[in-house]
């Protein structure tokens, strides 16, 4: 298998580190598993979560203590 370095910030290999499942979990498997995921996202679901998060940037929500409040929770 041929290897390559690639450069990250000191941020970005904090956040691939704390997405380790195991300490000796690598790099490229915690890399594997993150594409795999992507991967696994349709266009439909790509879709509902830019309308989903357009909503949210629009004020379109409703905060969990107001839908509490709301139901009587």
């Amino acid at each position: 298998m041929a290897t390559t370095t690639i450069q990250l910030t000191s941020a970005l290999k904090g956040e691939l580190s704390a997405m380790k499942i195991h300490p000796r979990e690598t790099y490229q498997e915690v890399l594997e598993r993150v594409l795999e995921d992507l991967r696994e996202l349709d266009s439909k679901t790509r879709k509902e979560l830019a309308k989903a998060e357009a909503e949210i940037r629009h004020g379109r929500f409703v905060k969990h203590h107001e839908l509490g409040a709301k139901l009587g929770a």
